[in-house]
Formats: structure tokens, sequence, C-alpha cells
């Protein structure tokens, strides 16, 4: 992708990957799998997985290899296929180096209002990717964009995750696609973790993977510019959120509906 704001502003993407970094080996099997795939179906694809996921339901919760492993994992991923990374940040510290590897930096929903964290990221001039949080209306999203537009950089997707809705769930408002593009920003329809039960397997967060398909194709049929799903080549044995995520045989199918949803919209 040449320049992948530009990109994304003028066709529809798709961000996916495992959840966490859990070896090399698995990295570079997911990826080559999702380049073969995008390949085929002509969409830009961008390969994403965490080197630390720091708000894992319990203590003993897998979080994945570190910013220095998980940055050299990343880093072989990009020259073995070609394909831009996304990974998430923590704290502001973290964004310089991650911008030395990463095409997108992501900010994690829990942490969309952290003014600190975010003026961080944008200094990088890398494309931002937002989660809302789930305790935000869309609309208080426009503040989380005014922060980075004012820290110089314009370069935003924002991000459904779906929001709480009582206790261990979410729901999606599809009405939040629409009126977080009247900010001007790329919208992305996060699939997978919008079927999260948080915390519902009571030392681990539950999921229900068989809806992926239904939020996807809702959300590009709302207008959704992108999608991000979790994949995995087996989800039942994944070390972070396997109950939310895609096996690698059901990836192509669900593309191959969203690409045909995505071309009525501009039809």
């Amino acid at each position: 992708m040449a320049d992948l704001y530009q990109a994304s502003r003028s066709g529809p993407f798709i961000l996916a990957g495992p959840c966490a970094i859990e070896s090399r080996e698995i990295a570079l099997e997911t990826a080559e799998f999702l380049a073969g795939v995008a390949d085929r179906l002509g969409l830009p694809l961008v390969y994403k997985s965490s080197f630390d996921k720091a708000n894992r339901t319990s203590v003993t919760s897998f979080r994945g290899p570190g910013m220095g492993e998980g940055l050299r994992i990343l880093s072989e991923v990009k020259a073995a296929t070609g394909l831009p990374v996304v990974t998430d940040i923590h704290h502001p510290e973290q964004a310089a180096p991650v911008a030395e590897v990463a095409d997108v930096i992501q900010i994690p929903a829990f942490l969309c209002r952290q003014t600190d964290l975010l003026v961080a990221a944008a200094a990088t001039g890398r494309v931002v990717n937002i989660k809302k949080g789930q305790f935000l209306a869309p609309w208080d999203m426009k503040n989380v964009v005014d922060k980075v537009r004012a820290s110089g950089n314009d370069r935003i997707w924002l991000t459904e995750r779906g929001s709480t809705y009582g206790y261990n769930n979410l729901v999606v408002d599809m009405r939040s696609i629409p009126q977080m593009r009247a900010f001007g920003v790329p919208v992305v329809m996060d699939a997978t973790h919008s079927v999260q039960l948080p915390g519902g397997l009571g030392g681990a967060s539950g999921g229900q993977r068989e809806y992926v398909p239904v939020l996807a194709s809702a959300a590009v049929a709302a207008g959704a510019d992108g999608v991000f799903m979790e994949v995995h080549p087996d989800p039942d044995k994944a070390l972070c959120d396997g109950p939310n995520s895609l096996p690698l045989s059901q990836v192509e199918s669900l593309l191959v509906r969203l690409k045909g949803l995505w071309e009525l919209n501009r039809a």
C-alpha cells in the first residue's frame, strides 16, 4: 500500500490477525494465509497482533511476548509478507519505538481518553486507530479525534467495538458507524471484540464467534470503511480471545461476502 491512510479513505480495508503474538510460527502462518486471501480478493489488509494485552481478565492470563520480542516478530511478518502491521500501545513512551515497526498505532478502548497516550501516538505521524470505549457514546469520540488533530495528525481511524450492556455483555448500535464517520475519518467495525462476553467465563472472557459474520455484514451495510477481525489457526487453543476469534478456514468466505456488500454500497 503506497499510502495506507489514503487507501483507507478511498476503499474498504481489513485489519486481521491473532489477538496476541503467541509465537513466531503462528504469526507467520497466519500472516502468510491472510496475505494470500487479500491478494486473491484485491482487498487491502493490515496484519494485527498485540505484543502485550494489558487488560486481561486474570493476572494469570497470557499477555504476549513483550515489546522487544513482539516488534521483532512483527518486523519479520512485514518482511515475509509485505503486509503493513498494527499493534497496541499502553504507555506514551511506547509510541516512538513501536512506530519504527508498526504502520498503524492502536489505542485500546479502555485508554481512548488518555490524552498523553493520544498525543504521543499522534506525534509519530503514523495512522492512529482508536477503539471507541465501551463506556462512551459515539459522539463522545469527537473529543478524542480533536486531541489527535490538535497534536498535528489527521491520519485517524475510529473503531466500533460494542458498548457495555448489562453484565458480561456487549451490544453494537449500528448508528455509531455514520455518527463517527461524520467526523471526517474512516470507521472500522471490530467484529470479533464486539461478540466478546467480558469476564464471562469467570477467570477469562467468553465470546460468541458465530455472530461475527452478522455484525461484520451489518456494519458494512451501515457504511463501515473497514473491518477488524481476530483470527487464529485454531481458536479453541488460542492463548487470548479464542472464543471470539474466527478460524482461518472461515476468513475468505466472510471477506467475499463483505466485499460484495462494499461494492453494493458504492454502486
